[in-house]
């Protein structure tokens, strides 16, 4: 039996032998020493369950942008829902270069690539291989940019060569994407096409000062160089050469933000001159803030705006151009908020947790499935069911569940007073005042050391446990009693703090905090835990106005005011609030030297100087963060 298997056996492979051999012999002669490289290979498999298509699209100036579209084999009549990125769209659309589309395409895809949607990636101007010259957020056309084209344009001139020439597509788009490609998805809302039906931006770059990526309320953030240096730069970018040591040091030694930009050479790169040089909220920043933009027109696209309550990145913006629109009058059908309980773009993942906190499933395939798949469908599709997108849906973290609103903010807000013996008080207390001593050669750390803003470190440092600051001697910790009954906020709590200083300028940091009981058996890790629930700077040489800078009189009392984050978010009974003021936040801020400096940018090693600041409460200069509170 033995030598009659392996007769049949070399029978059954002969015939494969020699059709193998043929195949060979049909192919071009080989030599040893000949040329091995051929010129390319097509990944995409005859039995890949999906068309991928990689086109030059031409503007309206002669460029072309290169745009790969994917969709699965067997469409037709699909939606068309495109991302116009700086992330390379040929690397976004190849993720794991396999046969099946779900595996090709980022994880937010598959819901829509599954129901016929058309997936189309598109590399900006000037990046990757789209031709012409890259501008960081390129502004509109206009005062700041003198040529015909913009994100407006360039995303029109898409749209219309995809709907004429995409023939598998009912030649309805949508647009969506996060940070930067939120930033591009709303610059298409601007003298929109006519084929652009829906829009989902998500934690979109909106101003840049007041409180998305280069600064807050008029604080520089210093990390923004690395992305400057990854964005702008051909051969040899990346993260800034400083090594792999503590980052905290690293922005010490290095000095003012531009005797860092000097001692890295970044002053090479066009954009870091053009931060270095407006420092304050000019004619420059303003001009390209989008809510501006798209609060002085009709809005005509339905768009969703999408953020996250702890986006490390871009929280100012979606919120922004909401509130924007609606006060210009525009309907809850045409404009929607939702509000998720993620980090920066984590809506686009996995999102069942972030930090320590654990939330019910995974929150971010919720989203798309439950709200933002519908959104689309209801406006692209061809036999488009009922909308039924709701005005403003949030997370209520702590109690852990989506909720529906009819607008936002949906609560009352109410002051809670910061209170004699670092307490936190419902009704206005007795007048009174605590200072610090602000050393810029020691200032408050955003994590503890060592500081390496990367990776998760940076991702997750917004709920990162505060009691590493708690009873520094430069922190000021004010809290209530235990609660015994739940208080739920749904807005954007605002600050207002009276302070002066005994110096000429001076930065105030102001933490909202959810103190954890100190024994948490169903947690505990939680136990005890100090979770931020918003954090922000605010610069005090901006207290007249963010575009008039002046220094302060030592020892006058000021009233700053400013807003944290917007938040979904349950205090629940057993817990109690926290309130903590602090000078620095570094480095993920510059440090502000506290004597008078026409630019921090510039300010040397003898201007930075230790200062007393005090906070006062209660009579006439009552400090307070106003809450605004849900009446559950």
């Amino acid at each position: 039996m033995t030598k009659h298997f392996r007769i049949a056996a070399g029978l059954a492979v002969a015939p494969f032998a020699l059709a193998a051999a043929s195949h060979l012999s049909a192919a071009p002669p080989t030599d040893t020493m000949m040329n091995e490289q051929v010129g390319s290979y097509d990944w995409v498999r005859p039995q890949a369950d999906y068309i991928r298509r990689e086109v030059m699209i031409p503007m309206r100036d002669g460029k072309k942008l290169f745009t790969v579209i994917v969709m699965r084999k067997g469409t037709k009549d699909g939606p068309i829902l495109l991302s116009r990125t700086p992330y390379n769209a040929g690397g976004m659309t190849s993720r794991n270069r396999s046969q099946k589309i779900e595996e090709i395409l980022p994880i937010m895809d598959a819901d829509f690539v599954n129901d016929g949607y058309i997936r189309v990636y598109q590399d900006v101007r000037g990046l990757d291989g789209s031709e012409g010259d890259y501008v960081m957020n390129r502004p509109l056309r206009g005062p700041l940019n003198k040529t015909k084209v913009d994100h407006a344009t360039d995303a029109y001139d898409t749209i219309d060569w995809l709907v004429k020439n995409v023939k598998e597509s009912n030649g309805k788009v949508g647009i969506t994407g996060s940070s930067y490609l939120g930033f591009t998805s709303l610059m298409a809302l601007i003298d929109p096409h006519p084929a652009l039906k829906a829009a989902v931006p998500q934690s979109p770059m909106v101003d840049g000062w007041m409180g998305d990526d280069w600064f807050h309320n008029g604080a520089f953030r210093m990390f923004g160089f690395d992305y400057d240096l990854v964005q702008t730069v051909k051969k040899g970018g990346g993260a800034v050469p400083k090594g792999t040591g503590d980052e905290y040091q690293a922005y010490l030694e290095a000095g003012s933000a531009m005797d860092y930009a000097k001692a890295y050479g970044l002053l090479d790169l066009p954009v870091v001159r053009k931060v270095l040089e407006h420092p304050s909220y000019d004619a420059w920043w303003q001009g390209q803030a989008v809510d501006k933009l798209l609060g002085a027109r009709k809005l005509t696209v339905p768009t969703m705006l999408v953020v996250g309550q702890w986006d490390q990145e871009d929280s100012y913006g979606a919120p922004a151009v909401y509130q924007a629109l609606k006060a210009n009058g525009t309907p809850s059908e045409m404009v929607s908020l939702a509000i998720g309980p993620w980090r920066h773009s984590q809506v686009n993942y996995e999102a069942r947790e972030l930090g320590p906190l654990k939330w019910e499933g995974d929150t971010g395939a919720q989203f798309r499935q439950r709200y933002m798949k519908p959104f689309f469908d209801c406006h692209l599709k061809t036999d488009a069911p009922k909308c039924d997108t709701p005005p403003v849906v949030t997370y209520a973290t702590g109690e852990n569940r989506w909720e529906v609103s009819q607008s936002w903010p949906a609560g009352s807000y109410t002051p809670l007073y910061l209170a004699a013996n670092y307490g936190l008080s419902w009704s206005k207390p007795a007048a009174g005042s605590d200072s610090y001593v602000s050393d810029p050669a020691k200032p408050v750390p955003l994590l503890p050391r060592p500081v390496h803003m990367q990776g998760e470190e940076w991702k997750t440092w917004l709920v990162h446990d505060q009691r590493f600051v708690d009873g520094r001697t430069d922190v000021l910790s004010y809290s209530t009693g235990v609660l015994d009954r739940p208080v739920h906020i749904k807005g954007a709590p605002k600050v207002e703090l009276h302070a002066s200083t005994s110096g000429q300028d001076s930065d105030y940091v102001v933490k909202l905090i959810d103190v954890y009981p100190q024994e948490n058996s169903a947690n505990p890790a939680l136990a005890g835990y100090q979770l931020g629930i918003g954090i922000e700077i605010f610069r005090g040489r901006y207290v007249h106005g963010f575009d008039k800078p002046q220094p302060l009189e030592p020892g006058k009392g000021y009233k700053f005011q400013w807003s944290l984050p917007n938040v979904d978010h349950v205090f629940l009974p057993g817990h109690k609030i926290m309130v903590q003021v602090q000078s620095s936040l570094f480095p993920l801020y510059d440090r502000n030297p506290q004597s008078w400096v026409s630019s921090i940018m510039e300010a040397r090693p003898s201007d930075y100087v230790k200062a007393t600041e005090t906070v006062t409460y209660g009579g006439d200069a009552a400090s307070a963060v106003w809450l605004p509170v849900a009446g559950d």
